[in-house]
């Protein structure tokens, strides 16, 4: 794992993968900087992300936030801007989401469950128990790893409900701010 980060608007990868290690969502992002919370990732409107059978590209801007050290880097945290279904934050639930020996790829195991938080009356829920549970079987998920994940979802929704940073609006926000400044569309 590199401690190395690439400078600030250095376009780079995160790359998730399954538990079995086939590939799953490929961001193309660009790096931000790094705050008490960890390293801040962008994709502006129009960059590509794609997985086996889908892709699309940013509609809105969107920063992600990869917590780093300690058992909080079991999750990327991204919110967008402007998104035009109202997602504002999407919580992926993972394992080993780190930076590799490359300072231009961040990866991470995705492990199905994710919390979301949507402009209007729908709020804020933890999404795809089914995918969690049919791949709990599946792919074998160890119990600890299984356990740990589930009291996280919980954490996780209830400090996105109270709105504790970083999943509050200013924190994210400010970072959305650096990322439109640098004026990188496609």
């Amino acid at each position: 794992m590199s401690t190395q980060r690439p400078d600030p608007g250095t376009p780079m990868i995160f790359q998730w993968r399954k538990w079995d290690g086939t590939p799953h969502w490929r961001h193309e992002c660009v790096y931000l900087g790094s705050d008490e919370w960890g390293d801040w990732i962008g994709q502006p409107v129009g960059w590509h992300s794609a997985r086996p059978g889908a892709q699309f590209h940013a509609e809105g801007p969107n920063v992600a936030l990869l917590p780093t050290g300690g058992p909080a880097a079991d999750f990327a945290l991204t919110v967008n801007r402007d998104h035009p279904r109202g997602l504002r934050i999407y919580i992926d639930l993972g394992w080993d989401v780190r930076w590799t020996g490359d300072p231009l790829l961040a990866t991470g195991i995705d492990m199905d469950l994710d919390v979301v938080r949507v402009e209007g009356p729908r709020g804020t829920w933890v999404d795809d128990r089914d995918e969690w549970a049919q791949h709990r079987q599946q792919f074998g998920y160890p119990v600890d790893v299984v356990t740990r994940l589930e009291e996280l979802a919980l954490d996780l929704e209830r400090r996105v409900r109270a709105q504790v940073p970083p999943f509050d609006d200013a924190t994210p926000d400010a970072w959305l701010d650096r990322l439109e400044a640098l004026g990188l569309h496609r």
